[in-house]
């Protein structure tokens, strides 16, 4: 009898009961909710920034695995170097050794933030964020760390502790001393710093829930209160960071921004391995790492491993050479402007907002009686069903994947891989307005999805 494993037999074999070996196994609400809102999709393979199906059905990503899939999937270089790292045979994570590619990534990482001087290799954006965290309090002495409301920084307990939304919090107290200030409200941060234990400021230059940008100037202002009050600015670049807005960082959007530390994760393996970053100034990571006792203070076991900095290399080296943050702003400009232009055509279209490839699609109540009573029906159901609604016919019609951008919010948030072009933009302009003539036209079967979405809603109260 054969011991060899065979993963594509597998695969052949079993992957027809993907949808039942989730339910029994895993979350068991995951395949449900797909069921119900269609879905429940067979994804065969996937290139650059399309899926195809059994048939060979194409759809166009517009989502990225939640910002993951920077540079589509399946790139052929960060392919390359994730087969080159494995057959180099490295011995790896021996922990007691000094290997290369995590300082030639650190150094090349680095570049892109010359304030900063040092780098701590995690495995996501979570464990980013939470390295941000415990090396702001120790660097300054002082416990509490404040955050903007309807902030996403992860879900393990201390960034669930800086988490601007309650759904995500509730039932996990106590967590870290905390508050919550306005983005863009400098008023607020001065009276929290007056109180002298504030350790530090977390912010999404772009907030991922419902796409709302930090205001002009907010930033440097923020950076030079925290700064008086000896307490630090800690940029959360996880979805923003690695050209998606159309610089390399969010906040270098913003003259004079200078963050104590940056986190970012999710892109910069192109979707191949798990991997967070943590970058900061140099008299941070000293007073941390103060002395060899102190060495292993904050570590992570798979943190630094070769397959992550070998993609994480490769990724760099594409962007550069293949010019991904020109591109994003050319085409994030493009897709942006095209969508604006609809505003005035569609009363349920509100507003259009966002930088490069970061896009907030956002529905609004609209004037004419007949739609605002249709509108009204679904807020008293349960805010954000409309948006959901529009999400439901892209990908059903038109083979498109996009997401709502927050729980109860009538926002799609367009987050597409960066190397999408000008084909996969006009397409998804064509569908979008087909979905929202349909939905303008006083019958439609956006409208009679609808109700099923109420039954749901109400049904799940």
């Amino acid at each position: 009898m054969s011991t060899e494993f065979d993963l594509g037999a597998l695969l052949a074999e079993r992957g027809a009961e993907r949808y039942e070996l989730h339910t029994e196994y895993l979350n068991p609400q995951l395949p449900r909710m797909l069921h119900t809102i269609g879905f429940d999709k067979v994804y065969e393979r996937a290139e650059g920034a399309h899926f195809y199906d059994a048939d060979g059905n194409d759809h166009l990503d517009m989502l990225a695995g939640f910002g993951v899939m920077g540079l589509g999937r399946h790139h052929p270089v960060v392919r390359k170097a994730l087969h080159d790292v494995l057959d180099l045979d490295l011995a790896d994570l021996t922990r007691f050794d000094c290997q290369p590619l995590p300082g030639l990534l650190a150094e090349r990482l680095l570049t892109h933030s010359p304030h900063l001087d040092r780098v701590f290799f995690g495995n996501s954006g979570t464990e980013a964020v939470e390295t941000a965290l415990k090396f702001a309090r120790y660097a300054t002495g002082k416990p509490r760390i404040l955050y903007c409301d309807h902030a996403f920084h992860g879900l393990t307990t201390g960034s669930l502790s800086v988490n601007g939304e309650s759904g995500f919090r509730d039932g996990f107290a106590p967590l870290l001393p905390d508050t919550a200030v306005p983005l863009g409200d400098l008023d607020t941060l001065a009276r929290e710093l007056m109180k002298g234990d504030v350790a530090a400021l977390i912010v999404e230059p772009i907030q991922g829930k419902g796409v709302h940008e930090a205001p002009p100037g907010y930033l440097r202002a923020a950076q030079e209160l925290l700064h008086k009050h000896k307490a630090l600015l800690i940029a959360d670049e996880v979805q923003t960071g690695l050209g998606r807005t159309g610089d390399f960082y969010a906040y270098q959007h913003e003259d004079g921004v200078e963050p104590d530390l940056v986190c970012v994760a999710k892109a910069l393996s192109g979707g191949y391995v798990p991997v967070g970053a943590t970058l900061g100034k140099d008299w941070i990571f000293k007073k941390v790492y103060s002395s060899m006792d102190r060495v292993l203070v904050h570590s992570a076991s798979f943190g630094s491993n070769a397959q992550a900095m070998a993609c994480g290399l490769a990724v760099l080296s594409v962007m550069e050479n293949e010019q991904i943050v020109a591109g994003v702003r050319k085409t994030g400009e493009l897709l942006k402007s095209r969508l604006t232009a609809l505003i005035d055509t569609y009363e349920l279209l509100a507003d259009v907002r966002g930088r490069g490839l970061m896009i907030g699609i956002e529905f609004g109540r609209p004037s004419s009686l007949k739609l605002r009573s249709r509108w009204a029906m679904l807020q008293a159901a349960r805010k954000g069903l409309f948006a959901q609604m529009v999400v439901v016919p892209l990908l059903q019609r038109h083979r498109i994947l996009t997401q709502v951008s927050g729980d109860h919010l009538e926002v799609i948030k367009l987050i597409p891989p960066l190397i999408i072009d000008e084909a996969d933009v006009e397409r998804f302009v064509a569908a979008f307005t087909a979905v929202m003539d349909d939905a303008h036209s006083g019958g439609g079967l956006m409208w009679d999805f609808g109700k099923t979405l109420i039954k749901q809603a109400v049904a799940g109260r």
